[in-house]
């Protein structure tokens, strides 16, 4: 295990989704081990329903054609549109993805400099919730565009 997956130093319980986020953002409390697999550069909410995560392409992203795999875009955008969804919950409130809907709209390669996926509510319901994401490139170009319904509990 990692050290960003065993390190605690506040009760999340009593945090609401926002709280929760700033405090992965900080340090305080561990980010996901996904984030460590794939050597996520950078997570920030800088408000309720949104979030941001970076991503400097390597060559380990690469599928076979010469270009980083799409499940790569896939996870990224996916963090950002289910973190935005987190950062609109309630103490004691949960969440989980429906679906997540994914749009490839140009190659991605290490010449593309650091990538940004934005996340944002759309609209946030009792049971459910609508998020985008869109990624963009080191350059700003759109590069994909996600979607995603995600199922609100407690």
């Amino acid at each position: 295990m990692t050290e960003s997956a065993t390190k605690t130093q506040i009760d999340p319980s009593v945090l609401d989704g926002f709280e929760q986020m700033q405090a992965i953002r900080d340090g305080l409390l561990p980010r996901a081990p996904i984030a460590d697999t794939l050597g996520f550069a950078g997570m920030d909410v800088p408000e309720r329903g949104t979030a941001v995560f970076e991503l400097d392409p390597q060559l380990r992203h690469y599928n076979p054609i010469g270009s980083m795999h799409g499940g790569v875009f896939a996870t990224l955008l996916d963090s950002a549109c289910g973190c935005a969804v987190h950062s609109t919950l309630a103490v004691g409130e949960g969440y989980t993805s429906l679906d997540l809907t994914v749009k490839f709209l140009k190659a991605v390669t290490v010449d593309s400099g650091r990538l940004r996926a934005v996340g944002t509510v759309l609209q946030r319901g009792r049971r459910t919730a609508l998020a985008e994401a869109k990624l963009y490139d080191g350059r700003g170009q759109l590069v994909a565009y996600a979607s995603s319904t995600c199922m609100i509990f407690s």
